[in-house]
């Protein structure tokens, strides 16, 4: 889950209790923080969490435990149709 609140404790009691049987965290709980970064400018919290909301689950767990370094390498694509893309077995 990621959101931006003014009040952590009571955006997280709120998930917690359930209060919204539409949220994405009712079926989910309970819920841990698992990572929090403050922004003094709404706009900046919003621009990340619109950045975050795509991030694969890996990367997001990378982040959250402070491992900066593996951020990059999980951000590559690593599909068949990308440029980049090697298949292990190819000569």
């Amino acid at each position: 889950m990621t959101g931006i609140t003014n009040n952590l404790p009571r955006r997280l009691q709120e998930h917690q209790l359930g209060l919204n049987k539409t949220c994405f965290t009712y079926k989910r709980r309970p819920v841990k923080l698992i990572f929090e970064q403050k922004f003094n400018d709404v706009i900046q919290s919003i621009y990340f969490e619109k950045k975050l909301k795509k991030w694969s689950g890996k990367k997001k767990i990378a982040l959250a435990k402070g491992h900066f370094d593996l951020l990059q390498i999980l951000a590559e694509c690593r599909n068949a149709t990308h440029s980049d893309y090697k298949p292990e077995n190819e000569n």
